[in-house]
C-alpha cells in the first residue's frame, strides 16, 4: 500500500508541476487520498501491518 501512495503522490506531483488541467490533478488527489484513507482503516483494524 506504502508503494501505491508514494506512486500517486509522484503522480499528482508531477502533474501539478507540468501545469495539467484542474480535472486531471483533482481526480490525481482524490485517488490519493481514497489510497491514504484504505491505509488508515486497513492499519487502524489491525488487519495488516506495514513497516
Amino acid at each position: 500500500m506504502d508503494e501505491k501512495i508514494c506512486e500517486k503522490r509522484d503522480k499528482l506531483n508531477q502533474s501539478i508541476e507540468n501545469g495539467d488541467d484542474y480535472e486531471t490533478i483533482y481526480k490525481l488527489s482524490v485517488e490519493l487520498d481514497e489510497l491514504i484513507a484504505q491505509y488508515y482503516k486497513i492499519n487502524k483494524d489491525g488487519k495488516v501491518k506495514e513497516n
